[in-house]
């Protein structure tokens, strides 16, 4: 989800950089907890071309996100639609960080990347679809889309949309058999379409007992 762009950059400040007098502020995104260390070692080392450099993003606690900006820390075609999650899985930072469901203003893009955009409202989720089958390009859901909100409606929906890829996940044994039962009404979807985040060790969780759900989660296509 990276931005391409000329102004976006990983790592290091680079040889041929933009002028000082170009650029407003830096800032620096850490996404994971463990690289917090290694993105206040990058904004130390921005500091010394740019006068104004902030480090933020998901690891960082600067705050419950606000509305989404189009192009902002992301590469084109993302959108984000809504925040939060109603769900509290223990393993999770989003309700803690973004609070429970809010819906924003549906920018147009084909690359959805809501923590839970089926705990959205019916009419937020019409809204999407409709935006998305308007695109041209085809759409996929990195997001993750919610096995246990799946109904027909949303079947449906998805039906009617040209489809990349839809994420799903399967991080408990609950998980696993939502899982199952989503994957026989998307008959529609090939094993490339499909994709599913397994988290693995959580909770002393043996290397066999997450071997067996692996393994299930490939076994179902």
């Amino acid at each position: 989800m990276t931005p391409v762009d000329a102004l976006a950059f990983v790592g290091e400040p680079p040889l041929f950089r933009p002028q000082p007098d170009a650029v407003d502020e830096v800032h620096i995104s850490v996404t994971f907890t463990w690289d917090v260390q290694e993105g206040r070692r990058l904004r130390d080392a921005w500091a010394q071309y740019y006068p104004i450099v902030k480090i933020g993003g998901p690891a960082i606690d600067t705050g419950p996100p606000g509305e989404f900006t189009v192009g902002l820390y992301v590469k084109s075609g993302v959108t984000i639609t809504s925040r939060g999650c109603p769900h509290k899985c223990l393993w999770c930072v989003v309700p803690k960080r973004e609070g429970a469901i809010r819906e924003l203003e549906i920018k147009p893009g084909w690359i959805v990347q809501d923590n839970n955009l089926l705990a959205t409202s019916r009419s937020h989720q019409e809204n999407v679809f409709e935006m998305l089958r308007s695109q041209r390009r085809a759409v996929s859901f990195p997001g993750g889309l919610d096995s246990r909100l799946m109904n027909d409606w949303i079947i449906d929906q998805l039906r009617s949309l040209k489809i990349e890829q839809a994420f799903f996940a399967a991080d408990s044994k609950a998980g696993l058999e939502n899982l199952r039962g989503v994957r026989e009404r998307l008959s529609f979807l090939s094993r490339r379409q499909l994709r599913c985040y397994v988290l693995i060790g959580f909770g002393g969780e043996s290397h066999e007992q997450a071997l067996t759900r692996l393994e299930a989660v490939w076994d179902m296509g």
